[in-house]
């Protein structure tokens, strides 16, 4: 009997392993979640019989798929390691990735991500630009970094290749007991009067400051630190508030340090993007580089979506 089984359905088992339910494994493997659906149900029409259960939390594989699991173990890795040894007969494999980075709190994902990278592209130079960069985007003109990773990309830039990474809910971080956790969300005018903590950045790369509270002309006192825990250090005392993703916070809201509310009544939503130089946007490394960061992102941080 002629199988149907192809390496995507093998992925698309690994995918949802690792995600633990059909919408994060469809993000993953940029797919809708019908057609991952699909998949799924006709290797289970080929097999009669369920690879995992429907309901279950954590997700249970039933015997087939635990045995279909174990072939992309042993398969995929091996396709995988072989695509890359052709792309670097094909292209090249030896470069460069100097990464400027302007998020205060990426490291929590990208270190990770450059772990990865680095076993799967020794030959590969990777290093961060030293220090916080105001202008991440304008190090790439400069021939100071080939990569970098900014919140917003201006429309009129040039010269530049965009990927995509993902978005994730920014929160307001508050003294536990506080009288604005009793709100349903926070607008504008629940931050005036209150100091506001931030990183020490200029206002455009303050999403809560650019999109919520100048347009609204609220303009708190301020407070800066270069520190995620000394800015919830200063909140946990009763010093102000601040807005950070929820990523960036998962660990001290888990342990009771300080308490969150949601920003405007759908949330306020944060955006990450890597730029590139047009030279290396067309290089099998890049391109694997920039799936292991959106891979490492949904897989390990809070409320985060691919985009």
């Amino acid at each position: 009997m002629q199988t149907p089984l192809e390496l995507r359905h093998l992925r698309t088992l690994v995918a949802l392993r690792e995600a633990g339910n059909l919408s994060r494994a469809a993000q993953l493997l940029n797919l809708t979640q019908s057609a991952l659906s699909h998949q799924l149900k006709a290797l289970e029409e080929h097999y009669g019989a369920e690879l995992f259960a429907r309901k279950s939390n954590p997700l249970v594989f039933g015997v087939v798929g635990q045995r279909l699991l174990k072939l992309a173990d042993a398969v995929l890795p091996r396709v995988d390691e072989a695509d890359r040894d052709v792309r670097r007969l094909v292209d090249g494999s030896a470069g460069q990735l100097r990464i400027a980075v302007e998020c205060h709190t990426c490291f929590d994902w990208l270190m990770p991500a450059m772990d990865a990278f680095r076993e799967r592209w020794p030959e590969v130079e990777l290093d961060i630009v030293s220090g916080f960069q105001a202008d991440p985007v304008g190090l790439l003109h400069q021939d100071r970094a080939e990569l970098a990773i900014v919140s917003d990309v201006d429309a009129d830039e040039t010269g530049v290749v965009v990927h995509p990474l993902f978005s994730f809910e920014i929160v307001a971080l508050l003294p536990k007991g506080h009288a604005l956790l009793a709100k349903s969300w926070l607008e504008a005018a629940d931050f005036a009067g209150h100091t506001l903590i931030t990183y020490p950045v200029p206002d455009e790369m303050l999403d809560l400051v650019r999109r919520v509270l100048r347009p609204a002309g609220i303009t708190p006192p301020r407070r800066t630190s270069e520190l995620t825990v000394a800015m919830l250090q200063l909140v946990a005392s009763g010093r102000g508030i601040a807005a950070l993703p929820l990523w960036a916070v998962e660990g001290y809201l888990a342990r009771g340090y300080v308490a969150r509310q949601r920003i405007g009544e759908q949330g306020l939503t944060g955006r990450l993007y890597a730029v590139s130089t047009p030279r290396l946007a067309v290089k099998p490394f890049l391109a694997d580089f920039v799936r292991l960061m959106r891979e490492t992102s949904l897989l390990n941080l809070a409320a985060v979506s691919l985009l």
